[in-house]
């Protein structure tokens, strides 16, 4: 085989292919991209046992073929490569990639031992690609961390006529984010959960433009984007529903700007030690943040309005608080809170919002008891 094509194209390709990849693997041919050119296109694939993934671009195709090479090696040389065209071509048992005077030889892999890529699952809809991309962005921080409970380290993925709601917990603090999709059939249902940081790639990788193709079926889900392709294996288990948990009955509210309360929780929890919690004391016109103990303290108080109460105290551990804060765009967030030791629910307000707030993203915290 034999193609040429631009620097800057072949380096995108490889790279947004590359992303599956397996950092280790006792099967050797994981870690090598397909590359594939025939006509036009030039073809590069990757896989490991939990992704794939699949784009197309333009080149110019000398003699068709297909080649296996080490994935991270060729992400390595495309990077360092002279701007200039790329010619590339399987000389024997190399392949040798040229550009700008700089010439280098890569060993390939066996292709008979290389598995086939999974197909795309059957395509239930499509959904805007900033959109999606914004609303993983937002639950994914409430996504578990520890691997031996797999199925909370997922982001549930439901879709319910042309609703999308995405949803992620680790027990401990529980976002969803609901938004427009376009599906194939008005009875489109599923309740599935993806991988979080398998889902974070997929949604930052299609950029910012186009509308993404949601494929499911038993065991996987795919993603499709102006010739890129990529699939992803489901995992085990469901994710508890959130309506229940998210019912308040008369909740005390308070309402604050979010930036400022951004920089006050980096500040004030400074002195936090290790996880002890940043205390929040809501009045009718402020909210007073307090955290440390002893001689190491601080504080920061801010406008707020409360309504339902005279005074309410919360804490909560400020690692998620940041978290929670730093997943909303809105300029404005409101608490709805059941009390100390008890849960609190985070909203984005805008000066056209009702006064429960955004109902598509909500992140729900437990507070814990505050230190007497």
């Amino acid at each position: 085989m034999e193609f040429r094509i631009d620097r800057n194209a072949l380096t995108d390709a490889v790279a947004w292919a590359a992303r599956v990849l397996p950092a280790r693997s006792p099967v050797p041919v994981l870690g090598g991209l397909l590359l594939e050119a025939d006509g036009a296109v030039l073809r590069i694939s990757g896989l490991d046992y939990e992704a794939s993934a699949r784009i197309e671009v333009g080149a110019e195709t000398v003699r068709a073929g297909k080649v296996l090479v080490m994935g991270r090696r060729l992400l390595d040389v495309c990077r360092v490569l002279p701007e200039s065209p790329v010619v590339c071509a399987v000389e024997g048992s190399r392949f040798s990639v040229t550009g700008g005077g700089a010439r280098f030889g890569l060993s390939v892999l066996p292709l008979d031992d290389y598995p086939a890529l999974p197909p795309l699952p059957e395509v239930l809809g499509a959904v805007d690609s900033e959109e999606f991309a914004a609303a993983v962005a937002h639950v994914t921080v409430a996504a578990g961390r520890d691997d031996t409970l797999p199925t909370l380290t997922g982001i549930r993925l439901g879709l319910d006529g042309d609703t999308m709601t995405l949803a992620a917990t680790d027990r401990y603090r529980f976002a969803v984010r609901t938004l427009g999709w376009k599906p194939e059939a008005a009875d489109i249902t599923a309740d599935v959960v993806v991988s979080a940081r398998r889902l974070t790639e997929i949604a930052r990788s299609f950029g910012r433009s186009g509308m993404v193709r949601v494929a499911l079926d038993v065991g996987s889900a795919g993603f499709e984007l102006a010739g890129m392709r990529t699939t992803v294996r489901l995992l085990d288990g469901r994710l508890p529903r959130h309506e229940k948990l998210f019912a308040m009955a008369d909740p005390t509210t308070a309402v604050t700007d979010r930036a400022p309360l951004v920089e006050a929780v980096k500040r004030v929890a400074v002195v936090a030690d290790g996880d002890s919690p940043l205390h929040l004391t809501f009045s009718d016109s402020s909210v007073l943040l307090q955290a440390g103990y002893e001689d190491d303290v601080a504080s920061q108080r801010l406008p707020a309005v409360l309504e339902g109460a005279d005074e309410l105290t919360v804490a909560f551990n400020p690692s998620y608080l940041m978290d929670a804060l730093a997943s909303f765009d809105a300029a404005v967030v409101q608490f709805r809170m059941m009390g100390p030791g008890q849960r609190a629910m985070i909203t984005g307000r805008t000066a056209g919002d009702e006064p429960e707030g955004d109902p598509t993203h909500r992140h729900l915290l437990m507070s814990v008891k505050p230190l007497v």
